[in-house]
């Protein structure tokens, strides 16, 4: 096993496609460090495939698919490092992408997770919708990032290239201290995938560290992105996850009425898949709700745990004090920029 500095993880599920693509560049550009991928349960021969052609990687087989959170926490309680780089089997690296982020970590110890500048894989002059140029929520817990408003995609003109903190880190290019990972107790299972990312780094943040973006270190992601293209399943995952994140994290200033009012919102946003022809993707939005009060008991239970944990204080830097709904949907917001930045949160 590695017994220090970073840990390359990537999480397979039937990928043996992204991995033939994609993992000689991760090989190339990754120099000194130990490349693992933890195989969740795959059926297609993907396995075999790596231990024929990447001797040097490590593998770590999972019985079965547990999904993101559980089956990265499977694998990374296997792996000793200071810090582990969480990264999708579709996402192309460049050389230098390591470096500028373990530099910034190692230089500010408050920061628990990073992540490099996404750009879209086949529209490379564009951010790509799973984390663009660093995540952030607004008061209502939407997320958004800079270069990403719901399917409002930028072009990289350089405009987002400063290094900076944020709410939360990309999933899909996660770099994160070990010891702050199990702090709070790694991914959460329940979530199995979608929004994972999310409630990791506000927990990070409500004991007292900070999640940057470096876009000195640029990937390419395939991803999928926008909503029309996602399973019902997807769907599904996003607005359950989505309110069992704010239900954990947030401070109980206006909860409440933040919970009802979020609930009404979807239900505006089934009701627009009714209409709109997509039947699946209204009934993944009630699954999503009924699912949402069925582990209320449980989150709520995970809530209070999380205040056990020393420096806990709740924590709103980087939120954007607003409705990204009515900004983008009703006022025209289109772009990061267009955000008042006097409107996040400092403290």
């Amino acid at each position: 096993m590695n017994t220090a500095g970073v840990a390359i993880v990537i999480l397979n599920f039937n990928g043996k496609f992204f991995l033939e693509k994609f993992l000689p560049g991760v090989l190339k550009n990754s120099s000194g460090h130990k490349i693992y991928v933890a195989d969740n349960g795959s059926s297609d021969d993907s396995v075999k495939f790596l231990s024929a052609n990447f001797p040097q990687v490590t593998i770590i087989s999972i019985k079965d698919n547990c999904g993101y959170a559980q089956g990265y926490n499977i694998a990374l309680k296997q792996i000793t490092a200071d810090y582990y780089v969480l990264l999708n089997s579709d996402v192309e690296v460049t050389p230098n992408w390591i470096e500028p982020i373990i530099e910034l970590m190692q230089r500010d110890m408050k920061v628990a997770a990073c992540q490099p500048k996404l750009l879209d894989f086949k529209e490379r002059a564009t951010f790509e919708y799973a984390g663009a140029s660093g995540g952030f929520i607004d008061t209502y817990g939407y997320p958004f990032c800079r270069g990403r408003i719901f399917n409002s995609l930028e072009k990289d003109n350089g405009q987002y290239n400063d290094s900076s903190e944020v709410f939360w880190a990309t999933g899909a290019c996660l770099f994160v201290r070990s010891k702050a990972f199990w702090e709070v107790g790694g991914l959460d299972n329940d979530y199995f995938a979608h929004m994972e990312e999310i409630d990791l780094c506000w927990r990070l943040k409500n004991i007292g560290h900070t999640i940057f973006v470096e876009p000195r270190s640029t990937v390419y992601h395939v991803g999928g992105g926008t909503l029309n293209k996602l399973s019902s399943r997807k769907t599904f995952l996003n607005f359950r996850n989505n309110l069992i994140t704010l239900t954990k994290n947030h401070s109980p200033n206006f909860l409440f009425f933040k919970l009802f009012y979020r609930l009404a919102l979807d239900g505006i946003a089934a009701l627009k898949f009714l209409f709109s022809g997509q039947p699946k993707h209204f009934w993944a939005v009630i699954r999503a709700h009924f699912a949402y009060y069925w582990l209320l008991p449980q989150t709520l239970l995970k809530r209070k745990e999380l205040k056990t944990i020393s420096n806990f204080k709740y924590c709103r830097s980087f939120v954007y004090n607003g409705n990204i709904v009515f900004d983008h949907f009703l006022k025209g917001k289109k772009k990061f920029s267009d955000l008042e930045k006097e409107r996040f949160f400092k403290h």
